[in-house]
């Protein structure tokens, strides 16, 4: 459970490292080949963790007038157990230095699929070559991902609060108390949105059928995840620190019932991530082994069309909302809020 909860909101590389401890032989073909090796494999599940924290912004276009204001416990599902090119990538000997792979039968390949982070492909075989031919290979089975433990998903989880102001303003703020587990991974998440409902400033406003708003929201997650004592690499102050920020614009339109309301939107989600890998490292194989010192940094960056359909219910100070987002990751979102007006 620890590990899910490490994987959903702290940050996609702790897991990765802490579930899947055949990553650390990667640093045996030293740290060029496991840099290249760690931008393949945990890229796409970066790319899901940015989908899935840029969602849950909005469960209404009908903006709440001056003193209004919802209180909400957001929760967003991404999954990707369809996304085949996602769930792995294609390992090509030419790019790397000195990892190869083990030929099955005794045949020889130079290129083979491998998984992500995210997949399910289990038992490819590398070696890493003691290229004065003085030490046997050293022989060890690449990684696989989330899908291969049966997690076909990407959540995350935060507060989120929305106020209204002048006529047709609504300022919102989302946030993850900095929280530590266990003394060696901490994390924190904000975020703050606009909204602004364009039907306010129409004659007879309150009673159209339709409210239509626009939406700007930007999210960052904070994390860093201590690993020196799992023993899982030779070395010292061995931590990850991690960053994501995402923004998310969006044209809003939803009814404006008294109970069930319906909401859709529009929209265009861009974010990053960048994750330090940090502390002292061993890396490479017996006499030619290396000791390193922040070896490398990983980012990746997204950007995409995205558009929703929810439904809302409200019965007095008490509202649910859930709603399904169509984008490169798909994203189940779900909310209880409890607001005034």
């Amino acid at each position: 459970m620890k590990r899910i909860i490490l994987f959903g909101i702290v940050g996609v590389f702790s897991l990765g490292l802490s579930a899947q401890s055949d990553f650390s032989d990667v640093f045996a073909a030293g740290v060029e080949d496991a840099e290249r090796f760690s931008n393949d494999y945990f890229g796409p599940m970066s790319e899901a963790a940015i989908y899935s924290m840029a969602n849950g912004w909005y469960n209404s276009a009908d903006s709440k007038p001056l003193g209004g204001f919802e209180i909400s416990l957001v929760g967003n599902i991404t999954g990707f157990k369809n996304k085949e090119d996602k769930k792995a990538f294609l390992f090509d000997e030419a790019n790397y230095t000195n990892l190869q792979l083990v030929g099955g039968n005794d045949a020889r390949t130079d290129t083979q699929l491998v998984s992500s982070a995210l997949g399910d492909i289990e038992g490819v075989r590398v070696f890493v070559e003691d290229p004065n031919g003085v030490l046997d290979p050293q022989e060890f089975t690449l990684p696989s991902g989330l899908a291969s433990e049966g997690l076909n998903f990407v959540p995350s989880a935060f507060l989120q609060a929305s106020v209204g102001l002048v006529k047709g303003l609504e300022v919102k703020a989302r946030f993850l108390p900095s929280i530590n587990f266990d003394d060696d991974v901490e994390f924190g998440l904000f975020g703050a949105g606009l909204q602004y409902d364009f039907t306010k400033i129409l004659p007879g406003d309150k009673i159209l059928p339709v409210a239509l708003s626009a939406v700007i929201g930007y999210t960052n997650l904070n994390a860093s995840y201590d690993f020196t004592d799992q023993g899982l690499l030779p070395g010292e102050n061995q931590r990850i620190e991690t960053t994501f920020n995402t923004w998310t614009f969006a044209a809003v339109a939803s009814t404006k019932l008294p109970i069930i309301n319906f909401y859709g939107g529009l929209g265009y989600i861009t974010g990053n991530s960048e994750t330090d890998i940090l502390g002292t490292y061993s890396a490479g194989v017996g006499p030619f082994q290396e000791t390193v010192t922040d070896p490398f940094s990983l980012r990746r960056e997204v950007s995409g069309v995205t558009a929703n359909m929810g439904t809302k219910l409200k019965l007095g100070f008490f509202r649910l909302n859930v709603d399904y987002n169509i984008a490169e990751f798909n994203t189940l979102t779900a909310g209880i809020n409890f607001g005034l007006r």
